[in-house]
């Protein structure tokens, strides 16, 4: 199909790029696959050291696509990049390494257009990639239950994966786009903010996207996803004013994290064979379920035995 340019496109699509040339024609293949037709897509190159062969591969899309140009400076200012070359009225993510289904634009800008008070929508999308998640829905392993409030957020009850975003431009203007400053979890500090203003987000349960996960990308394992989170949660807190029941729930949220992230860090340290460091992490966790003490004596008693046994057990990458 066609798209031609017009005076004004209802949805401006933004794709950041970096190290994206062996995963970007997929993406942009689905979007010029939508059946909505009134979008425009800016391709933001951050700097990337595969330039040329990123031109290369965006070649035949050219006609059909604005390219912009920067030097890297993370993929937060790549979306904001795009975000002001924009003249949609929503705004539409995509990562260089996922893809959308045919219908997602007219399902996204559907529920946005019978919905007037909301500000942003996402949905649901299938895991692929590198990962022992791959076949399942990104709303089993990270849920969105309930109402999407602030609190909500923080404890992380509800999840939004960022390819299945469709927002309004101007609530995102006015939340003052990607925190520029933050290699990682720009996304998740910028929902804090949009709900923060009071910002109405929504989502549907349908799976209408594919979220690739690679273990070399920013998505990480396990203890950088705590991290990233952790981050992004305590920098949200020094800087907001936040009511009684927003910075309790902060407060646990980030309570808990640093349990799990001690975890994580003892079981990478079983791995190593850092039997000592294991213990001092566990010993660290505030919470204590029986299957944490059995692995202090275990640890204790026979580490290299524990180690065989969890190294057979735990799932593959």
């Amino acid at each position: 199909m066609q798209h031609k340019s017009i005076v004004r496109p209802a949805v401006s699509v933004i794709v950041p790029a970096f190290r994206a040339s062996r995963d970007i024609r997929v993406a942009l293949d689905s979007v010029f696959a939508q059946s909505f037709a009134h979008f425009e897509v800016i391709v933001v190159d951050d700097g990337s050291p595969d330039a040329a062969e990123l031109r290369a591969v965006i070649e035949p899309y050219r006609s059909r696509l604005q390219y912009i140009q920067q030097p890297n400076r993370g993929a937060g200012a790549a979306r904001n990049t795009g975000i002001r070359a924009a003249r949609g009225r929503f705004i539409a993510f995509l990562d260089a390494d996922d893809r959308w289904a045919p219908e997602f634009l007219a399902s996204q800008v559907s529920f946005l257009e019978a919905n007037r008070t909301c500000a942003l929508v996402y949905c649901d999308a299938l895991l692929s990639g590198e990962t022992t998640l791959a076949g399942k829905r990104f709303m089993e392993t990270a849920p969105s239950n309930g109402e999407v409030t602030l609190v909500a957020l923080i404890r992380q009850e509800c999840n939004i994966a960022l390819s299945t975003v469709v927002v309004r431009r101007r609530p995102l203007i006015a939340a003052g786009l990607f925190d520029e400053t933050l290699r990682r979890g720009q996304d998740f500090e910028l929902w804090l903010r949009l709900a923060l203003g009071g910002a109405a987000i929504r989502y549907q349960r349908d799976v209408l996207a594919e979220r690739r996960v690679r273990t070399d990308g920013l998505s990480g394992d396990s203890v950088t996803e705590i991290e990233r989170a952790l981050n992004v949660l305590d920098r949200f807190g020094r800087a907001n004013t936040l009511d009684s029941v927003a910075r309790t729930a902060l407060r646990i949220r980030i309570m808990a994290l640093v349990d799990r992230l001690e975890i994580e860090q003892a079981k990478q340290r079983i791995v190593e064979g850092n039997f000592a460091a294991a213990r001092y992490h566990l010993n660290a966790s505030r919470e204590r379920p029986w299957k944490l003490r059995l692995a202090l004596v275990a640890l204790q008693i026979a580490p290299r035995l524990m180690r065989g046994a969890y190294l057979r057990l735990r799932p593959s990458v």
